[in-house]
């Protein structure tokens, strides 16, 4: 099982050392972001630095929230897509405007005015990116202990989201 690693956590050595650090998920979503082919030209040119911090300032900065950010996904209609990036089979892809929708118009233009490219490739490599962070954070369909289980972050999901 592979858990966040948190600095508001006091792990013992062997949980460190089972532990995927939110910057580790961030620099793999940065690399899959530059690899993607959807990201185009322009992707492939960027340092993954930028990539990562940019990401990490769409999804919330430090206060990078997986679990609810599955949440959003699986209440917003898309659980089964979700469920196979959590499963340990192949993921699902999810379409430009599905990231779009999730996300905002208003945070993916951001985001790609940030890198220095297009809202479509912007949106198209986070269509590839996103399933990649969710997929390295999970194992057997399940977030890491401290997340909680999936019912639970659609469960709490249902509860942000219907005020």
């Amino acid at each position: 099982m592979c858990f966040i690693r948190s600095i508001k956590h006091n792990y013992s050595p062997q949980e460190w050392r089972n532990t995927m650090d939110i910057n580790e998920l961030l620099q793999l979503g940065a690399k899959a972001f530059k690899d993607s082919t959807l990201s185009g030209d322009a992707g492939s040119n960027l340092d993954l630095q930028s990539i990562s911090s940019a990401i990490s300032n769409l999804t919330g900065g430090e206060g990078f929230d997986l679990s609810a950010l599955v949440g959003k996904l699986s209440a917003g209609g898309l659980g089964e897509m979700v469920s196979s990036w959590l499963g340990d089979g192949s993921n699902k892809g999810i379409s430009l405007d599905q990231i779009t929708s999730i996300f905002g118009s208003d945070k993916i233009q951001e985001f790609a005015s940030e890198l220095g490219v297009s809202t479509e490739e912007a949106a198209g490599g986070l269509s590839e990116a996103l399933p990649r962070i969710v997929d390295k954070a999970s194992s057997a369909g399940l977030l890491p202990d401290s997340l909680g289980s999936v019912e639970d972050v659609v469960g709490l999901a249902g509860k942000l989201f219907s005020r």
